[in-house]
Formats: C-alpha cells, sequence, structure tokens
C-alpha cells in the first residue's frame, strides 16, 4: 500500500510540475511587465495569485485527459488481448478525446462482430470436417501435422490427440507431401486399404503457411466405373456385330434364293461372287476390329493407310438392303485413314439415314466435296429431321425404340481419332437430315 500510495503521490507531484510548466512561462512573463513598468505591490500580489490559479486549472485539465487517455489506453490492451466487450464511457469533456473514444467504442463493435463471424466459420468448418467421409489433415512448414478429421484419424488408425504435432515421416505420410497431384495412391502402408484420391492444396493459419492433403476413398467409385465399362463394352461390341451381320445375313439369304432357284439366272455367278467378297471383306474386318476392340476395352489407335473415297463409299453403301442408297460422285480423291473404322463409321451413318427414311419410305444419299483441305463427307436422309440436337451425340442417348445410342457416338470418336469431326443436322429447306463428317486431305 505505501509503495502504491507513494508512486500515486509521485505522480501527482510530476502531474503538478508538468502544469507548472504550461502555466508559469507567460506568469513570468507577467511579472517582468509589472517590475519594469513599477507597479504597486497589489498588482504583485494579484499576479502571483493569478499564476497559483493558472497551474491548479492547467494541472486539472490535464488531469482529465490523462485518465481519459488512460482509458483509451486500457481498452486497446483489452483489444490486443482478445477482449473486444470493453468500452470506454464518454462524457463533457474534451471533444477531440470523446470523438477518440466513441470511434474506438465503434471499432470494438466490428472487432467483436468479426471475432464471432471467426468462431462461427470454425465451428461450421469443424463440424464439415467430421461430416465428410474423406479425410484431411493439415502440415505446417515443417511438416508437422496440425489439424485432422475424424475420417483422417480412422484412415491413420490412431487418435487425433495422440498424433498431432507428429512429423510426417515418423507417421508414414511423407509421400502424400511429395509428388504430383492429384494423383491416386495405392501402395500407403500408414493409411488403410485404398485406392486413395489424393489432392494438395496451400493455405496459411495464423500467418504460418500450411499444406492441406485431402484423400478421397475411390473404391467404390472405381467398382462403379469398372462394372460401367464393361456395360459399354458389351453394348458396343453387340451394336457393331449387328450392324454388320444384318447386311451379311441379308445378302446370305438373297444368293441362297437365286441359287435354289431351278434355273439359274445368266449373271448369278457374278452377283454369288461379289456378294461373297462382300460378306469376306466385312467378315475379316469386323474381327480385326472387335478383336482390337476387346483387347483394349476402348476404340483402336488407328492403323493408317491410304483410302479411295470412292471405293469406301460404295462398298460401306453397298452393305444397306433396306432402302436405296444413291452415290453422288464427287471429286477423285484419296485420303489417309484406317479402313476398318472409317467401314465402321460410314455404316453406322448410313444405318442411321435408313432409319430415318423408312419411317417416310424415303432414300438415302451420300455426297463428298473438299473444300480448305478438308472432305466434306455427307449422308443425307429423307426422314423427319432431327428433334434433339443436343444429346444426339451423347453414348446411349437414342430416340429410336430398341436402339443403343451407340452409333453416332462411335462415329464421331473414329471422325476425332483421325483429326477431323462429325455432326448431325437437319437440311435446309427440305425434310430430313444430314451426317456431316468431316476429315483432312492428304498425310
Amino acid at each position: 500500500m505505501n509503495g502504491a500510495s507513494g508512486a500515486g503521490v509521485g505522480r501527482a507531484a510530476l502531474d503538478v510540475a508538468r502544469s507548472a510548466t504550461i502555466a508559469v512561462p507567460p506568469a513570468l512573463v507577467a511579472s517582468w511587465l509589472v517590475v519594469r513598468q513599477g507597479a504597486p505591490a497589489e498588482a504583485v500580489w494579484v499576479l502571483g495569485l493569478s499564476l497559483v490559479v493558472s497551474i491548479a486549472l492547467a494541472w486539472r485539465a490535464r488531469r482529465g485527459v490523462a485518465r481519459r487517455l488512460r482509458t483509451l489506453s486500457s481498452v486497446l490492451a483489452s483489444f490486443r488481448e482478445g477482449d473486444f466487450s470493453i468500452r470506454a464511457r464518454t462524457a463533457r469533456g474534451d471533444a477531440l478525446v470523446d470523438e477518440a473514444l466513441s470511434e474506438l467504442n465503434q471499432l470494438g463493435d466490428v472487432l467483436r462482430e468479426h471475432r464471432l463471424g471467426e468462431l462461427e466459420a470454425w465451428a461450421l468448418l469443424r463440424r464439415v470436417l467430421a461430416e465428410v467421409d474423406v479425410a484431411v489433415l493439415a502440415f505446417n512448414d515443417e511438416r508437422r501435422l496440425r489439424l485432422l478429421n475424424d475420417a483422417a484419424a480412422k484412415a491413420v488408425g490412431k487418435p487425433a490427440a495422440d498424433i498431432l504435432g507428429d512429423d510426417a515421416g515418423a507417421l508414414g505420410l511423407a509421400d502424400l507431401l511429395e509428388g504430383e497431384a492429384p494423383r491416386i495412391v495405392r501402395d500407403t502402408a500408414a493409411l488403410g486399404p485404398g485406392p486413395w484420391e489424393l489432392r494438395r492444396g496451400a493455405f496459411r493459419l495464423v500467418g504460418e503457411a500450411h499444406t492441406l492433403v485431402v484423400l478421397s476413398d475411390v473404391r467404390g467409385a472405381l467398382r462403379e466405373q469398372e462394372q460401367e465399362a464393361w456395360k459399354r463394352l458389351i453394348r458396343v461390341m453387340g451394336h457393331e456385330i449387328n450392324n454388320s451381320l444384318a447386311p451379311i445375313q441379308s445378302i446370305s439369304q438373297n444368293l441362297r434364293s437365286i441359287l435354289a432357284r431351278p434355273e439359274l439366272p445368266d449373271d448369278w455367278k457374278p452377283d454369288t461372287q461379289s456378294g461373297l467378297e462382300v460378306i469376306g471383306r466385312r467378315a475379316e474386318a469386323l474381327g480385326r476390329f472387335m478383336t482390337a476392340y476387346a483387347q483394349l476395352a476402348r476404340l483402336p489407335s488407328p492403323r493408317f493407310s491410304r483410302i479411295d473415297v470412292a471405293e469406301w463409299v460404295g462398298r460401306s453403301a453397298k452393305l444397306e438392303q433396306r432402302v436405296a442408297v444413291e452415290i453422288v460422285s464427287g471429286p477423285d480423291i484419296a485420303i489417309v485413314g484406317d479402313p476398318d473404322q472409317l467401314d465402321q463409321l460410314l455404316i453406322n451413318l448410313v444405318k442411321n439415314a435408313a432409319d430415318a427414311s423408312l419411317e417416310t419410305r424415303g432414300g438415302v444419299r451420300v455426297r463428298w466435296s473438299v473444300a480448305d483441305g478438308k472432305l466434306d463427307l455427307i449422308v443425307e436422309d429423307d426422314g423427319p429431321g432431327v428433334s434433339d440436337t443436343a444429346n444426339l451425340f451423347v453414348p446411349f442417348f437414342t430416340t429410336k425404340a430398341g436402339g443403343s445410342g451407340i452409333g453416332l457416338a462411335l462415329a464421331r470418336q473414329i471422325a476425332e481419332a483421325h483429326g477431323g469431326e462429325a455432326l448431325l443436322r437437319d437440311r435446309v429447306g427440305r425434310p430430313g437430315a444430314e451426317a456431316v463428317v468431316r476429315l483432312p486431305v492428304g498425310s
């Protein structure tokens, strides 16, 4: 108590001395003037009394300002400690000091709102991390674990409280902080059975750089993708086999009916030979195509060779027997491509056009032209036209009863594998639609 009292007395004496420094200089000047002018003794006493009063008033004013400045300092110290509930009380006094205290109170309100928002955001983040079934870990620059959720603790097989602060290497997780990302992680002894999809990111927490690691268990997704891939493979293979077997069966029946006649027509031998050549060539090409497709479970890479466009169109259009397919001759030109794949492309487009023309009993025409180093091959039909252009090339989307939705998608895939494109659109000013295949000309 004595120490505190002494400090208070000393502070008061210091305040008086500082106040005197304000009032004494003008009083000394006034005393010098009084003495020089020879004023009476009463004036000297009045001057001395005025000096004492001035010192008292200055000390009182300074004491009030000091008290408010100490209040301001205390509030700022509370803010520094994270306590934003303290407020400064304003009263009649120095308007500038009161304005400063008012601004300080408003600053406290803003900081308090920010702190509440920060606390709510952290609470939401913790809740989200607890609910998601992906493992989330955060490491600082020293590769020490600073944050993990329940899914991560479960994957590591240790309680979160036991491993927070541990080194990534000691936990067997150093590989997660190295190498490319995103990637699939399969052989990680520290984690449970994978595979895991690894993603990384960077963030700063309290001014310190951290690395965020997110691990997703993709076993279920991979199983679904594998099943879907098998389904698609089976559907595509079945679709392509049926597309080729149907005309082969039609041609073989026609040949059998010719050979079954009591008297063979004069041109039976060329027709038979031509039909058998078509069947053999198509069966051989289909066998090569399906073998490669089954081995790779995807479209084989094209095996490029020189292809005469007129011959290509002729042999592919000949397989369609349900409607009349007219070939409109174009320029004499050859392209470089995979004969088997391009045959399959054109067979699909002609079949699709024939399906549409059967609804209106119309025909199908195939024509081609060359412009700007590109071959434009057009298959047009007299059908009802295109009803949904947005989904025509989406795999397995079909508008036909019993359709598989494979033909157009595969046609586009083959065209793109050859550096070209395929599209289907309505004919301008006429009923029906036209499929356009644009392929590069030359090697």
